[in-house]
């Protein structure tokens, strides 16, 4: 269903995507960003940038196993705000944490394997960001699938950011990269197509038994 040039989809994912920021500029304001409000910024905006990453990979898979081809609009936006959240993680961790000192954030940047892992998946999905444009497509042609295929390296990253990050339950980054992981497998050729076509047989099948009986 469409509402003017977007559909309900485009409108549920721009909504739930711009309510944490929502949540979070709220929570400053009114001083709710618990007793340590940069580690508790850094904390969430690295969370809501890695859920929008996944989200955003689980589009294509969605669509090979359920033939949901409304999702696929959808990959673009999700990246997008992924980005935009991985990008205030970024300047908090410089700007607030580091206060911009040049010095402390090669130290912490280039001493730290943590810190190391995240700005490489950072630096990135900077790259996908600024290339997502039609005119950087039609520029790099058959090399913007390739260039773009690095989501998963960025995926793969901020989720080895994420394990290296906590010190004692591990479960949680776990999980994700087994997402990520399963992500990946039904995006493979060998696989994908299989799964295809079996959607479509299944569709066909479907289709066919609903048919009315003349």
């Amino acid at each position: 269903m469409r509402l003017g040039k977007w559909t309900w989809w485009q409108i549920v994912i721009h909504v739930g995507a711009l309510l944490p920021l929502s949540k979070i500029i709220w929570d400053f304001w009114f001083d709710q960003l618990t007793v340590n409000p940069i580690q508790e910024l850094t904390l969430r905006t690295g969370w809501y940038a890695l859920v929008l990453l996944i989200l955003s990979l689980a589009c294509t898979p969605l669509n090979t196993l359920f033939g949901w081809r409304q999702l696929l609009p959808l990959r673009k936006p999700l990246g997008l705000y992924a980005f935009m959240y991985a990008a205030l993680h970024f300047l908090t961790f410089v700007g607030l944490d580091y206060g911009l000192d040049p010095a402390l954030i090669w130290e912490a940047t280039f001493e730290k394997r943590y810190a190391l892992v995240g700005f490489s998946a950072f630096v990135i999905l900077l790259a996908l960001a600024v290339t997502s444009t039609q005119g950087w497509q039609r520029r790099l042609r058959k090399n913007w699938k390739r260039l773009h295929r690095g989501v998963y390296l960025a995926a793969a990253l901020v989720i080895v950011h994420f394990y290296m990050l906590v010190k004692a339950d591990v479960r949680e980054p776990l999980a994700y990269g087994a997402v990520v992981a399963v992500l990946l497998l039904l995006r493979t050729t060998w696989l994908r197509k299989p799964l295809g076509r079996l959607r479509n047989q299944f569709a066909a099948s479907r289709k066919k038994q609903e048919a009315p009986v003349s």
